[in-house]
């Protein structure tokens, strides 16, 4: 209980100091002029650029600073912008984040609600309605998608749930495996039957149900993870401590905007630190472990 009121009012108080009239200002000197922005393309890269929108202009807004989006067509060219200083704050998956804090010395400042307010979401494997593919068993040789090697939901989790819960490797067991390269992607391989398995996650699905894509009806959900923690947004380690600290008020405004929210489809922001990806982390060397064997 007392845990969960300090971090209340800690949010409390980030956003009431970057609401008070020429705080922003304080200690900008060192501030660069242009912010970038990058974005994982969990939908592929347009899409992601449409759902980066709200985020620059809180910031622009709050922190007096031009504000430029970037996107790559995979997760990898994030973490490389980020650790070639071409970018200084992005929105990773949980994986690519710690994938990013080891190699471009990211730092996570906020992490993603569900729109339950909640601070994570599941992965999910999924099939098409009618492929008469509605179990593991079922699924055997069939063709088979991940998203992306830095994924956590669409590669690192479903591993870890084949090795460890079923006790199969996936390059034996489906005819092929592929990378689809988002998880959009993925959820409309299914749907148009080019892939007849692939992993993804929740909110991914809902967003493409949002947006008229797809049916929950399209789909057979045939396997659930546990809960993952959400995606982080995250900043470069070395960019000062006040920017730092502006930039995670300036965030967690966003809770406060319906419009925004409805752009970014999430439940919006919570105050994070690096240590809620030890859990990822873990499941990381799990997988190494459960491959040796």
């Amino acid at each position: 209980m007392f845990s969960k009121l300090f971090k209340t009012l800690t949010v409390a108080a980030l956003v009431l100091a970057f609401a008070l009239p020429g705080l922003a200002n304080a200690g900008t000197k060192d501030w660069p002029k242009t912010l970038k922005l990058g974005f994982i393309p969990t939908e592929g890269a347009a899409d992601s650029a449409k759902r980066a929108k709200p985020i620059a202009k809180e910031l622009e807004r709050d922190l007096g600073v031009k504000v430029e989006i970037f996107t790559a067509s995979d997760y990898a060219g994030i973490i490389t912008a980020m650790a070639n200083k071409h970018i200084d704050l992005a929105y990773f998956g949980p994986k690519s984040y710690t994938e990013a804090s080891e190699k471009a010395n990211a730092e996570a400042v906020v992490m993603e609600l569900n729109k339950k307010k909640q601070p994570g979401y599941t992965g999910i494997i999924i099939t098409k309605k009618g492929s008469g593919i509605t179990s593991m068993d079922q699924a055997k040789g069939k063709t088979f998608a991940f998203t992306d090697p830095n994924s956590t939901s669409g590669y690192l989790v479903p591993n870890v749930m084949f090795a460890r819960d079923m006790q199969i490797d996936p390059n034996k067991f489906f005819k092929q495996v592929k990378f689809s390269g988002s998880h959009g992607a993925s959820i409309l391989a299914v749907k148009n039957g080019s892939v007849q398995v692939a992993a993804t996650n929740n909110i991914d699905l809902d967003r493409m149900i949002e947006k008229g894509a797809v049916s929950l009806d399209d789909f057979n959900i045939i396997k659930t993870s546990d809960m993952i923690p959400g995606a982080p947004i995250a900043v470069r380690k070395d960019l000062p401590e006040s920017l730092k600290v502006a930039i995670a008020g300036s965030l967690l405004k966003i809770n406060e905007d319906q419009k925004a929210l409805d752009i970014l489809q999430n439940g919006g922001y919570c105050h994070t630190s690096d240590s809620a990806y030890d859990i990822v982390r873990y499941l990381k060397r799990l997988k190494k472990q459960l491959a040796k064997k």
